[in-house]
């Protein structure tokens, strides 16, 4: 065994001698070789006394004297085959963690091995991996972001997993013991990585039982590093991306905001709510996946409790904060979590009504009424979205519809051309009966408002003067009362009908004028100043005259029938009410 030990250093000594002697007497080169656009001139027997990839080119080649070797598919390029080249002359140069795995490769590459000659690149470049460049995490992670260029050989090699198990060690053992300032400084030094490596290590970290928001602290920092001009910070304050003359930046983009949420940890509440919406505005603007864009809003609708009208807002404009997005992501977010509070309350044996709702769906709706406030004034609001939104919580869950009305009342206020239809459309969301004493008062005088929702804070007013002066009311009063209000709501119906009858007979009127004249003449029975039949008109005029209010004076008359006397004695001072 000693012999070839011997012998092997011999040979050393000896190629170092030849080295020297190379360099002294300035022999002439015998072949060229071409690295990418890169020519070098060297000596054959230089190369192939470390070089077995070489020896074999050139004892393979058809050529008797072989000049020109092409070595383009090296890895690291004419930078590394420089190099590998000095080390096959004896040249001096340095290893550190940036080259170190390119010239591990090149030297698997070029048969630079230690069973072909001791002492070789591949022995060197292993000893300085395990002794300097993998000790440390940074050194690691230098190493590892090296890699991305060298696949698949630096994979084959074990370079990437050695890497990998490294820094999922050394990450983990940071986290729990910090050894610098900030304690995330190992955060900001991963977010140089591929997406593919943080998964990779993440992956690692959570094998070693790091929890949950280690790893989250992890990929915001990641994230907010490598789409900085989509999401910059957690304030929510994103800044519009940057235009390029690239025209695959989106397409990068997306592919790296769909690989995040598909790291993303599984417990819900690991990340911050405005992050979560920052990246829902980041996946409309790059135009993620529909599978992206459900996991973003599955995990906001989770903890839609703790969101603020700010956060809302984040996901609902446009970078420059001057048009609305399609809305569809808040609607699906408002509506996951009315779903997921309905199933809690059946698994819980509750009623989901009334005054079964938790606080959490009281703070939620509260949150949506305000929020709608703050959109409200802007033009491309549809009333169908509003009203979209405004439907999804629960009218239950509105302790009052102070904050539901005002965000009507800017609604109507920044669409002024709407009709008398459009606008009861706009307030059928909101229960007047629920406004407190100023909201009323302030509706009873809102002029935007359609007169059937003033007369319902009139009348609800009135119904609380009443209960006010009389304590105590008495059943029969209560019930002459109910039997007032279902009468008039049937006289309502009625003349609603005849309206429906009017109009139709008008229409026909104005498609046949002449037909229509000459049926009318025809039909109208011969009159007398005795007897005359009811005409359609009169009877509308009778009905009208039973809703008037002031038919019988200025006071109250709901309970009073047309077929009894009035009463003439002096009214108690009360408010007027119209009905």
């Amino acid at each position: 065994m000693s012999t070839p030990v011997r012998s092997n250093s011999r040979l050393s000594l000896a190629m170092e001698r030849t080295d020297r002697w190379v360099f002294s007497q300035d022999i002439p080169t015998d072949v060229v070789v071409v690295v990418c656009e890169t020519t070098f001139s060297l000596h054959k027997f230089m190369l192939v006394a470390k070089s077995n990839y070489i020896r074999k080119l050139i004892l393979e080649s058809k050529e008797p004297a072989l000049t020109k070797i092409d070595l383009s598919g090296i890895p690291g390029g004419p930078e590394i085959f420089e190099k590998a080249a000095k080390f096959c002359y004896g040249v001096n140069f340095e290893i550190t963690v940036h080259n170190v795995a390119a010239l591990r490769c090149a030297a698997e590459y070029l048969q630079m091995t230690d069973v072909y000659c001791d002492y070789n690149l591949a022995g060197r470049t292993e000893d300085f991996l395990a002794q300097v460049a993998l000790s440390s995490l940074s050194g690691a992670i230098v190493v590892l972001k090296s890699c991305e260029d060298l696949l698949p050989l630096a994979e084959d090699l074990k370079i990437v997993q050695r890497c990998v198990d490294v820094i999922s060690l050394k990450a983990c053992n940071e986290a729990n013991f910090p050894s610098r300032t900030p304690p995330n400084w190992w955060t900001v030094e991963l977010s140089i990585l591929d997406i593919e490596f943080i998964g990779r290590i993440l992956s690692g970290m959570k094998k070693r039982g790091s929890k949950a928001l280690t790893l989250a602290s992890a990929l915001i920092t990641y994230t907010e590093r490598n789409l900085r001009d989509l999401v910059r910070d957690q304030s929510g304050k994103c800044t519009k991306s940057s235009d390029s003359d690239d025209p695959n930046l989106h397409a990068r983009e997306r592919e790296l905001l769909q690989s995040i949420v598909s790291l993303l940890p599984s417990e819900k509440a690991s990340f911050p709510i405005n992050f979560l919406c920052c990246l829902v505005r980041t996946a409309i603007f790059v135009n993620a996946s529909n599978s992206c864009k459900n996991e973003l809003e599955k995990r906001i609708s989770v903890i839609l409790e703790h969101v603020t009208v700010d956060d809302l807002l984040v996901m609902s404009f446009t970078y420059d904060g001057e048009r609305l997005f399609d809305l569809d992501n808040v609607r699906k977010i408002i509506s996951g979590f009315v779903e997921k509070e309905k199933n809690m309350a059946v698994f819980g044996g509750a009623d989901f009504k009334g005054s079964s709702y938790s606080a959490a769906m009281h703070r939620v709706a509260k949150t949506v009424d305000s929020y709608l406030g703050e959109i409200a004034n802007y033009p491309e609001l549809t009333i169908s979205k509003f009203n979209g939104i405004a439907i999804l919580v629960p009218k239950g869950a509105r302790k009052v519809d102070d904050d539901l009305y005002r965000a009507i009342d800017i609604f109507l206020k920044a669409h002024p051309n709407l009709d008398e239809i459009e606008r009861e459309k706009v307030c059928s969301v909101m229960d007047p009966l629920k406004l407190s004493y100023e909201a009323r008062l302030h509706a009873s005088q809102n002029k935007r408002l359609p007169v059937q929702i003033v007369l319902h804070a009139l009348y609800y007013d009135q119904l609380k003067l009443r209960s006010g002066v009389d304590d105590q009311p008495d059943a029969v009063a209560t019930r002459s009362q109910l039997q007032s209000d279902v009468s008039l709501v049937r006289e309502n119906e009625a003349l609603r009908s005849e309206l429906m009858k009017m109009k139709l007979y008008i229409s026909d009127m104005q498609k046949n004028p002449g037909s229509s004249t000459k049926s009318i003449a025809a039909a109208a029975p011969p009159t007398t100043t005795g007897s005359r039949k009811h005409s359609f008109f009169s009877s509308m005029s009778k009905t009208l005259g039973k809703l008037n209010p002031f038919k019988h004076g200025s006071k109250d008359t709901f309970h009073i029938n047309d077929n009894i006397g009035v009463d003439t004695t002096k009214p108690r001072r009360r408010r007027f009410s119209i009905s």
